[in-house]
């Protein structure tokens, strides 16, 4: 390992996962870090650190446990380490001090029943804790009549059907576990995106599913009025719906919503059919990401495959002109075919959005074969695949984001795999995507831009999407014209970037056009 090493551990302190990553993220923009992370410490972040060449006693972590809070980097010395060390505390503590008194100036809120008496009229808690603990703070929530963004993953599955089932019966919401994105009369949570006011209510089992619905139905024109993520579990057998039922029956009795846009990898069957197989109160539109079997639904409910479509058939629905989501891509990838040597034939996906991903999978598969990936559509595609295969990653999860910040949030692990595509004189197409909003890195494109030039220049083509709104702090317009200016192909939607993609290996401009399945009704 390189750098000069430091840690300190912070006794008996907490911090949930999103102060943590921004604590994080911190670091790792001070001058002169090559590595950092903010973390609990529990035994198996104490490995990872072991990995990373911190060890008990060596490296500032004696006697670290699990009510600890660890900050680790490597740095180019130790002045620039203990200034990186100082920006973390900032992050995790000084803001705390500093901003957060109510009117009697009384300190920040240390449990529910002071936050309840700092802000009598909120309706509404964010859990971020550790799994184990996340049942509990869900139940005290929902005693306290609050709706619930559970933000927590490794939550058992019991224990999301037991808060689930309690909510459902008291009228209330719990949107996750494991729910990065929800947007409540305008406000974010969580991995979200600044959208204008609209008549779609958006209820969505995957969070950059949800982000990408949002922004379509944004830049197509539109608007959302809220959108509610339950988690994506929630369409499974075992929990069997539970709060995508509830969140479709309250947009039900909300007068702003005209129209419902459910999103979600594939269910279980028979739960879709159970949710959609009554005529709806309002029409309800489902994009199924992936979905190949037709399902018996009711009149008034619409179920396509794809977020495209599913964002497109919504403005049908209402009334409004659909978009031409190709937007002038088809002759950059004609250009870019004639140049391609013949040798050219893998497709490279990088993502750091899980759901693009896996949308991205299911489209490009359909024209070039299998695609390997750490989330394979099917068992016997996942990695490492023989020599020669298509691969997809998603770097958004636990094996690429251990001892390191979520990519959305720092963009430096991909850029590494990146650069190593460049090396690859098999490799056709690089794929793309970049995720805009609050919670993202501050300029996603400006850090990847460097390294997709040099992967064009070296004889592939990067195809990217931007997935964003123009309120978002990031310039939409600006993000995806520095990713022009660095030779990328840049598509007008995630589905579109897929197919941009195949086309490229398979040298046939015309898929770009390809008509998307609309309708997959028994």
């Amino acid at each position: 390992m390189t750098g000069f090493a430091k840690a300190e551990v912070i006794a008996d302190s907490y911090a949930d996962s999103v102060r943590l990553l921004e604590a994080t993220r911190a670091m790792l923009e001070a001058d002169g870090v090559d590595w950092a992370w903010a973390a609990m410490a529990t035994p198996a972040n104490l490995e990872t650190l072991a990995s990373e060449g911190f060890a008990d006693g060596g490296d500032g972590l004696d006697g670290a446990g699990v009510n600890d809070l660890v900050l680790a980097l490597r740095a180019a010395d130790d002045r620039a380490a203990v200034a990186a060390l100082e920006a973390g505390r900032w992050v995790l503590f000084e803001p705390a001090a500093q901003t957060w008194v109510d009117t009697e100036g009384a300190p920040r809120p240390q449990d529910l029943d002071e936050a309840l008496a700092a802000g009598p009229k909120a309706n509404v808690a964010i859990v971020s804790v550790p799994g184990e603990y996340a049942a509990l703070e869900t139940q005290k929530a929902l005693t306290r009549g609050l709706d619930v963004l559970l933000f927590s993953d490794n939550v058992p599955v019991a224990d999301e059907i037991a808060l689930k089932a309690r909510a459902a019966s008291m009228g209330r919401l719990v949107m996750g576990p494991g729910a990065g994105t929800a947007a409540l009369a305008g406000v974010g949570l969580g991995f979200s995106n600044r959208v204008a006011a609209g008549p779609v209510g958006v209820v969505a089992a995957a969070g950059t599913g949800a982000q990408e619905a949002m922004t379509l139905l944004h830049r197509w024109g539109s608007g959302v009025s809220h959108v509610i993520g339950v988690g994506g579990r929630d369409l499974s057998a075992e929990v069997g719906g539970l709060m995508t039922g509830a969140a479709i029956g309250a947009f039900a009795e909300h007068d702003a919503t005209e129209l419902v846009l459910l999103v979600s990898k594939p269910p279980a069957p028979e739960v879709v059919e159970k949710l959609l197989g009554a005529e709806p109160a309002k029409p309800l539109v489902a994009a199924l990401i992936g979905l190949d079997e037709p399902v018996s639904v009711a009149a008034g409910v619409t179920v396509c495959n794809t977020l495209e479509q599913g964002a497109a058939e919504a403005l049908g629905r209402l009334g409004l002109p659909r978009p031409d989501p190709v937007g002038g891509t088809d002759a950059e990838i004609a250009r870019l075919i004639t140049g391609l040597d013949p040798e050219r034939r893998r497709l490279v996906g990088l993502f750091s959005g899980g759901t693009l991903c896996y949308e991205a999978m299911t489209i490009a598969s359909r024209h070039i074969g299998p695609i390997h990936s750490n989330t394979p559509l099917r068992a016997d595609w996942g990695l490492p695949g023989p020599p020669g295969a298509h691969v997809c990653l998603d770097l958004g999860e636990e094996e690429y984001t251990r001892g390191r910040p979520h990519p959305m949030i720092d963009p430096l692990a991909r850029a590494e795999l990146l650069a190593e595509q460049a090396s690859d004189p098999a490799v056709a197409a690089v794929l793309l995507d970049v995720v805009l909003g609050d919670g993202s890195h501050p300029d996603p494109a400006g850090e990847l831009a460097p390294v997709a030039a040099e992967v064009a220049a070296s004889g592939a083509a990067v195809v990217a999407y931007v997935l964003g709104a123009d309120r978002d702090p990031q310039g939409f317009d600006a993000q995806r014209r520095i990713l022009r200016e660095a030779g990328c192909v840049v598509a007008e939607t995630g589905a579109r970037a897929a197919l941009a993609a195949a086309a490229l290996v398979n040298r046939d401009p015309a898929l770009v056009h390809e008509e998307l399945t609309v309708t997959l009704t028994a």
